[in-house]
């Protein structure tokens, strides 16, 4: 087997490496072998002469890190839930370490389906090695994807991530989970293989450490990333309006496509959903009131890492640009952007597909001659004028008739710009699945 590959690279950038493991049951060598060549440091991508087995692993989960967490972590360990938009017969974890300044050490890591009560799982966890190693090291400003762990899942499983940290560590964060994950308490060491949720006794709304899963499933046909900014985060997915009860988690607009594809596309069809979205984000990196706290997380800064670096990726859902009118961008700033990462991506062979600008309280005039510049552009034969390879139509969903500025009332979560529950299911809604089918790898 070879050896362990990391990666450091600069901030907001860091690349893949995927080995495997060994041990696996022969049901799994196929895949184990193809895992560990040279090639998969690099994504499967649509059009990539990598052999059939290579392409068979799928990022279905992925929470982009965007900082270090105000809690630092200090002997314990860290239980992350990932909601799994497709299954499979193995899975794979990526650990990021990309805005630390210190050296990682995961002292031990597992994996299980969640059994839906708090922290406790579905039976034994199972371990997952780093070319077969308990322990691994992470570099600062680096990652590392573990080997092959034999679980079987299914699309819209929980998997809980359990991960025993030495030392004190600042931990790389995506602040947004909109759902609990866990903890032990500090020194309280390795509960890795702990099936009880018992010693996890902290709770969190953020997710640390982990960033991506991939499952291993020969049965599809790629993956679709969404990126951009806080609607694709997920804000407003936890709010059900007024007087009533949160239904649960899970409930942004990516995660009723991913629903949506499980449910309506043909077997032959199905693909995994991604998130890679950050809330506050722009897609230039050059508007001048962009937050401090967010320079280098902009959509051309971090496409390698949040996109490029994750696994069988076919199509990316992009939904940027109302943060760069925001922070002062105009459209010649924001065009040139897309054509950037639309360059980027399609030569890859990743189809893009990109919704215009939605509505927003407080756009100036100008504000609005640049969203209806970019719109035009993105609506120009409907291919953002043969840049992009289709529009999704989510300004005409959210936009309320009466006041072209601010977003229907019954999809508003009170601040003009983010959608309700109900209105992140009428955006998924309004995506085409035939149009996105048309990604296929294979």
């Amino acid at each position: 087997m070879s050896s362990l590959l990391t990666r450091t690279l600069g901030r907001g950038r860091t690349s893949m490496a995927a080995r495997s493991a060994a041990g696996l049951a022969l049901a799994l060598a196929a895949c184990v072998l193809a895992a560990s060549t040279p090639t998969t440091a690099a994504p499967a991508r649509a059009g990539s002469d990598q052999p059939a087995e290579a392409k068979a692993w799928f990022t279905s989960w992925a929470g982009s890190q965007q900082g270090v967490s105000s809690t630092r972590l200090s002997d314990q360990s860290v239980r992350m839930i990932s909601h799994l938009s497709q299954g499979g017969d193995a899975l794979r974890i990526r650990i990021q370490n990309s805005f630390g300044q210190k050296p990682l050490t995961v002292d031990a890591a597992t994996v299980a389906r969640s059994d839906g009560s708090g922290a406790a799982t579905e039976g034994k966890p199972v371990p997952v090695t780093f070319t077969g190693r308990r322990t691994v090291v992470v570099p600062a400003g680096g990652e590392v994807w573990s080997d092959p762990a034999r679980l079987r899942t299914s699309a819209q499983d929980d998997v809980a991530v359990s991960l025993s940290v030495s030392g004190t560590v600042d931990a790389g964060v995506h602040n947004s989970a909109f759902r609990t994950n866990y903890l032990t308490a500090p020194g309280s060491g390795d509960h890795t293989a702990d099936a009880s949720g018992a010693p996890f006794t902290e709770t969190t709304g953020s997710t640390y450490l982990v960033s991506a899963v991939d499952v291993h499933n020969p049965r599809l046909r790629g993956t679709l990333v969404a990126y951009g900014s806080s609607v694709v985060d997920g804000a407003g997915s936890t709010d059900c309006g007024p007087g009533c009860e949160r239904p649960g988690a899970n409930l942004r607009w990516t995660d009723d496509v991913a629903r949506r594809i499980t449910r309506e596309l043909p077997a032959n069809r199905q693909f995994t959903v991604a998130n890679a979205g950050i809330g506050g984000t722009t897609s230039a990196a050059t508007c001048p009131r962009t937050d401090p706290a967010l320079r280098g997380l902009d959509g051309v800064s971090r496409l390698e890492r949040d996109v490029l670096a994750l696994h069988g990726v076919t199509g990316v859902l992009y939904y940027y640009g109302t943060n760069d009118l925001g922070a002062g961008c105009d459209a010649g700033q924001i065009l040139d952007s897309y054509r950037d990462v639309f360059r980027r991506l399609r030569a890859a062979g990743i189809k893009v597909y990109v919704t215009p600008i939605t509505p927003r309280p407080g756009y100036t005039d100008q504000n609005n001659r640049d969203r209806n510049t970019v719109g035009l552009f993105v609506s120009k034969w409907n291919n953002c004028a043969g840049t992009c390879d289709g529009v999704l139509p989510f300004d005409q969903v959210l936009r309320d008739p009466v006041k072209p500025n601010s977003i229907l009332p019954s999809y508003d979560v009170g601040d003009g710009i983010h959608a309700n529950i109900a209105g992140q299911q009428a955006l998924a809604d309004i995506v085409s699945l035939p149009m996105l089918a048309a990604s296929a790898s294979r």
